[in-house]
């Protein structure tokens, strides 16, 4: 690795391409828990009632995130084999066109159970894609930035990823504000799908043009590629890394999936916000979000991971402690302000890729990065939802116990890091 202080051109450059394609990657796997109302209406029979046909939904969109780890832990494999490029170019070639073909898809009504397991099919390749995409992202990046900028380097391409997510939400506020209901159901809701799945393959084009990791390089050129194989490895002499990075990637999970993609299903149907409205805060949330993470990751270049891990869950359990109760009596203008700074705490996560990559040795680096990460956010994401919303027939703002004790695990498991691998 570079031990320069400053990024160059073709830093820039790769960090650019990085984080164009983990945005839309990102845009095109979470469009899917925006239209979730819309989904359940369409795949399903309507002599479901709403709970189940939006769990099954949601069930749905849990096997993306079931069948991640497949995909991380083979693309990883090869890719701390074969390098680093390949593995990146395939992984948004396997989102993009699922994504376009749910555009197309017919619905219940034309196909019957034939529907949803068509729309399961595309959700499990899509799992796949993402499982290879992130790992490969925070891998490729922080082996080609300066030593002293991979935490810098790493917010950006985190917030990359967060801009997937506002794309998303952006694209739904557009629709909302150009079609009528009626016609969102019966077409329009089809638009992002495509949109997506064409983006992507013009990201898949400008994949071409980025250089392989000069980190593997260099493995390849000392041939000190494992002869084993390199998730054994980890398995064998990385598992207290593993845990570590899985209950990082658990607080991460919470911060996008809870407070970012499922909230607008929280205050439409639960507290009556106007369709228009949540997707505007939502919007101003993630440009939070993504400030934070890049707040998060120049203070990890100068501060370290565990504290900046530290103060950031801190502030994620007070302000989301103010959020949610003010949900149920407070007025707009302070749920707004709090979901704001909500948003802004939560991007904590963008230390999560720092950590990741502190913590494995380069030659089984992506497999160390994509098992963590993948096994853990297939358990967790997989549940999340489900479980939030079960909950949500206890106690309308049960999501805020999930997230306290989300963010109280990753307070605790900086400490660890910080003994640990910190200073390592």
């Amino acid at each position: 690795m570079s031990f320069a202080t400053r990024l160059n051109y073709e830093d820039k450059r790769t960090l650019s391409l990085s984080s164009l394609g983990g945005a839309l990657e990102f845009y095109d796997f979470v469009i899917y828990i925006f239209y979730a109302k819309i989904i359940s209406d369409l795949f399903f029979p309507n002599t479901l009632s709403p709970f189940w046909a939006m769990l099954n939904t949601y069930g749905i969109f849990a096997a993306g995130y079931f069948f991640r780890p497949l995909g991380g832990i083979v693309m990883a494999h090869f890719g701390d084999l074969l390098g680093r490029k390949r593995l990146f170019s395939l992984s948004i070639l396997l989102m993009a066109l699922p994504t376009l073909i749910i555009g197309f898809l017919p619905t219940f009504s034309t196909l019957g159970y034939f529907a949803p397991v068509l729309l399961l099919f595309m959700r499990v390749i899509q799992g796949i894609a993402i499982g290879g995409e992130v790992p490969a992202a925070w891998t490729f990046v922080s082996e080609h930035v300066p030593t002293s900028k991979v935490g810098f380097a790493n917010g950006l391409l985190t917030a990359g990823l967060s801009l997937g997510i506002l794309l998303g939400s952006l694209m739904s506020l557009w629709i909302s504000l150009q079609f009528s209901e009626s016609q969102i159901y019966q077409w329009a809701w089809r638009i992002p799908f495509i949109c997506g799945g064409i983006l992507g393959l013009i990201t898949l084009y400008l994949r071409q043009f980025l250089k392989e990791t000069p980190v593997f390089q260099a493995i390849e050129a000392q041939q000190k590629q494992s002869r084993q194989i390199p998730i054994q490895q980890v398995l064998h002499h990385h598992k207290g890394a593993v845990i570590v990075g899985m209950l990082f990637t658990w607080f991460l999970t919470g911060c996008v999936i809870v407070l970012i993609l499922a909230m607008p299903n929280l205050l439409m149907t639960t507290f009556g916000f106007d369709r228009t409205l949540t997707f505007e805060m939502q919007s101003a949330a993630i440009v939070m979000q993504m400030i934070g993470c890049v707040v998060v990751g120049y203070a990890t270049d100068r501060l370290g991971c565990s504290t900046v891990m530290m103060v950031g869950a801190v502030a994620v359990m007070i302000f989301a402690a103010l959020f949610y109760t003010h949900l149920e009596h407070g007025d707009l203008y302070h749920i707004i302000l709090l979901y704001l700074c909500l948003g802004f705490c939560s991007g904590t996560v963008g230390m999560v890729a720092s950590g990741m990559v502190k913590m494995f040795p380069a030659p089984i680096r992506f497999s160390g990065i994509s098992f963590s990460y993948n096994v853990s956010y297939a358990i967790i994401g997989g549940v999340t939802l489900p479980l939030v919303h079960w909950l949500s027939r206890f106690n309308p703002i049960g999501a805020m116990y999930y997230i306290l004790v989300t963010a109280a695990v990753a307070f605790f498991t900086a400490w660890i890091f910080k003994a640990k691998y910190e200073y390592e």
